[in-house]
C-alpha cells in the first residue's frame, strides 16, 4: 500500500513507530504535516497541495491530528476521503470524539458507563451544579482541554464554587463531573483496534495529583482488564465510530466509567509498559480493512 501519515511532528515516538511498522511490512509511507497542506475544494477533481506539489493518490491515510488543530486537520482528512483514500479513522468520527459534550451524550445514549456529568452555560448557581454532580469533591473540566490541562479538582464546596465561577468569568465552557474517589488517582487506558482491546495499561498520577496523564508525570504499568471493562471499551469505540482509539476508564464502585475516547492515542507508554507491538497491529489492521473496504466498494459499484 501507499500510505499517508498526517501529523505535525514526525519525530514523536508514535509516528516513528508507525512509519517503522509500515515499512517493515513492505509499504510506502509518507509523513505529511496537515497544517502545511492546501486543499482545492472548488474543482471537479479534489486535490491537496503540499510543499508546492500536488499530492499523489494514496491507498490509505493514518490521521494523527492534535486536539488544538482538529478543525483544519479534519478538513484535510475529508479531502483525502473525497479523493478516494481509505482513512484509518474517518473525519466525522474524529470530530465527534473531540467534542467532549457531544461524545458523552453519544456514549450515554449507547448505555456506556459514565461519571455523573453536568454541563451548564449559566453558572450563577454553582452550588446547584455541584449538587447535581453528586456534591464535592467534583472534577471541573474545560471542554477544550487536553492531556490533563484544564482539569481541576474542587475538593470542597467552596473551592468548587470558586473554580466554576472563575472559569465562567472568562467565558469558558465547562463540565462538572462526579469525582470517582475509589479510582485512587489511576485510570485504565484500553487500546482498541477494530472491535478488540489489543493492549491495556494502568496509569497512575504523580503523588499529590489526581490526574493520571503520562504528560503530567504519571507512570504506566500493564494491567489485566475484566470482561466488563473490555466490553465497555469496545462499546465506547463503536459509539464514536472510531476503528482505532484509546479509551480511558476509571474503576468505579458501580463498574467501569469512561472518561475519554482518544482518536490519536500515544503509543510510547503503552508499548513500553506492555511490550506489545501496537504499531504493528495498527498496520496489520489497516491492511485488512483497506482490502475489505476496496472489495465492498467494487461490489456496490
Amino acid at each position: 500500500m501507499k500510505i499517508a501519515l498526517t501529523c505535525r511532528n514526525p519525530n514523536l515516538y508514535s509516528h516513528k513507530r508507525l512509519v517503522e511498522a509500515a515499512e517493515e511490512r513492505g509499504h510506502t509511507i509518507d509523513v505529511i504535516d496537515h497544517l502545511k497542506c492546501y486543499i482545492n475544494i472548488t474543482s471537479n477533481k479534489p486535490t491537496i497541495r503540499y510543499k508546492g506539489e500536488e499530492l499523489p493518490k494514496y491507498d490509505a491515510v493514518i490521521p494523527r491530528i492534535g486536539a488544538s488543530v482538529t478543525f483544519y486537520g479534519t478538513a484535510v482528512l475529508r479531502q483525502f476521503e473525497m479523493m478516494g483514500t481509505f482513512p484509518l479513522n474517518e473525519s466525522v468520527a474524529i470530530s465527534r470524539s473531540r467534542d467532549k459534550l457531544r461524545s458523552m451524550q453519544l456514549l450515554a445514549r449507547k448505555g456506556v458507563g459514565l461519571p455523573v456529568t453536568v454541563f451548564a452555560h449559566q453558572t450563577s448557581r454553582a452550588e446547584e451544579i455541584i449538587e447535581m454532580a453528586g456534591g464535592a469533591p467534583v472534577v471541573i473540566k474545560l471542554l477544550e482541554g487536553t492531556q490533563g490541562i484544564g482539569v481541576v479538582l474542587g475538593e470542597t464546596q467552596k473551592a468548587a464554587e470558586s473554580i466554576i465561577q472563575a472559569f465562567s468569568g472568562v467565558g469558558s465552557n465547562i463540565l462538572t463531573q462526579q469525582f470517582i474517589k475509589e479510582a485512587g488517582g489511576s485510570d485504565i487506558r484500553c487500546f482498541v483496534i477494530g472491535e478488540k482491546v489489543v493492549a491495556a495499561m494502568k496509569r497512575t498520577g504523580k503523588e499529590g495529583d489526581f490526574r493520571s496523564n503520562l504528560h503530567r508525570g504519571g507512570t504506566a504499568e500493564p494491567v489485566k482488564i475484566t470482561a466488563i471493562e473490555r466490553k465497555t471499551a469496545t462499546l465506547a469505540a463503536k459509539a464514536m465510530g472510531l476503528r482505532v482509539c484509546g479509551v480511558d476508564l476509571l474503576r468505579g464502585s458501580q463498574g467501569p466509567v469512561v472518561m475519554e475516547v482518544n482518536s490519536s492515542p500515544g503509543l510510547e507508554g503503552l508499548e513500553k509498559s506492555t511490550e506489545i507491538d501496537v504499531a504493528g497491529k495498527i498496520i496489520d489492521y489497516l491492511e485488512k480493512t483497506y482490502k475489505e473496504g476496496r472489495t465492498r466498494t467494487r461490489g456496490r459499484g
